[in-house]
C-alpha cells in the first residue's frame, strides 16, 4: 500500500476505535446507560444524554450497502490504483451502524484488487485489517464473503 495514501486522524473520542484496530478487533462505542451503539464515536449518548460509553465487540461481518467506483479518483496519490471502490458496510450485528472502507483481496492488497464488476448491493463482507501504516494505525477494509 503505497505510503500516500490517506491516514485516518486520530482523536480523543475516536481513539478507543484505532487502538482496538490495531488488535485486530473491530469494536463499536456503545452508551452505557442506554445500550444503544454509536458512530463515529462521541462523548455523549444522542438517545439519553449519557457521558458513560463502553465499547463492544462486533462479529466483523456485513453487507455492501453502498459503493463508488470514483471517475477520476478524487485524490492524486489514488489515480494510480485506480479504478478503485469505496463501500459502505453496513454491519450484521448492528444494522443502523456502517462503516466506510475499500474491499479489497487481501488485507494489504492495493485497492483495486477486486473487479469492480464483483461488487453487487448486498454482498457479504467481512472485515480485516491492514498491517500497520502511520503512527501503527491499521485501518479496517473489506473482503468479499464469495469468491
Amino acid at each position: 500500500m503505497p505510503d500516500a495514501l490517506l491516514t485516518p486522524v486520530v482523536d480523543d473520542d475516536g481513539s478507543p476505535f484505532w487502538e482496538y484496530a490495531a488488535r485486530g478487533e473491530l469494536r463499536v462505542q456503545a452508551c452505557a446507560a442506554c445500550g444503544e451503539l454509536r458512530f463515529p464515536p462521541r462523548p455523549c449518548c444522542p438517545h439519553c444524554r449519557s457521558f458513560d460509553s463502553e465499547w463492544r465487540l462486533m462479529s466483523g461481518r456485513g453487507r455492501i450497502w453502498s459503493y463508488v467506483i470514483p471517475h477520476p479518483p478524487l485524490l492524486p496519490a489514488y489515480a494510480e490504483q485506480a479504478p478503485y471502490n469505496a463501500v459502505v458496510v453496513e454491519l450484521l450485528d448492528a444494522p443502523r451502524i456502517r462503516l466506510v472502507g475499500n474491499v479489497v483481496s487481501t488485507p494489504d492488497a492495493p485497492l483495486n484488487s477486486v473487479d469492480p464488476g464483483r461488487l453487487r448491493i448486498g454482498a457479504g463482507v467481512r472485515v480485516a485489517f491492514t498491517s500497520a501504516v502511520g503512527a501503527g494505525v491499521r485501518t479496517p477494509r473489506w473482503l468479499l464473503e464469495r469468491s
